[in-house]
């Protein structure tokens, strides 16, 4: 029957399923994670309309350093400003503090004189 399935299911996992009541850090669902990678996946189904295979790629390059922003807590439109207004004059060497990871710790006279 489809309880019966549903129950070989659940027993089968049962380990898995009950793992969360033993360590408080683990959670019941994955909403979180869900909730995160939703724009993600929107994303990929417009990507099927970027005009080309190149576009796409550049679109992704965005998103990503857009979550990275969003993980560190950065505002997207000031990093993008700073950096297209900074890349130029940097060193190839030190591209890296271009990052949005980075942009977070640059003091704001830094940026203000950028």
């Amino acid at each position: 029957s489809q309880i019966g399935k549903a129950m070989a299911y659940t027993y089968a996992r049962w380990d898995a399923l009950s793992a969360y009541l033993y360590d408080g850090n683990l959670l019941i669902d994955n909403n979180q994670i869900e909730n995160a990678i939703r724009p993600v996946a929107l994303g990929r189904k417009n990507d099927l309309f970027a005009g080309s295979h190149e576009a796409a790629q550049r679109a992704a390059m965005i998103y990503s350093f857009f979550a990275i922003c969003k993980k560190h807590e950065v505002n997207p439109f000031n990093w993008l400003k700073h950096t297209l207004q900074n890349i130029a004059l940097i060193n190839h060497k030190n591209l890296k503090n271009l990052l949005p990871q980075n942009y977070k710790k640059l003091s704001n006279s830094q940026i203000c004189s950028s």
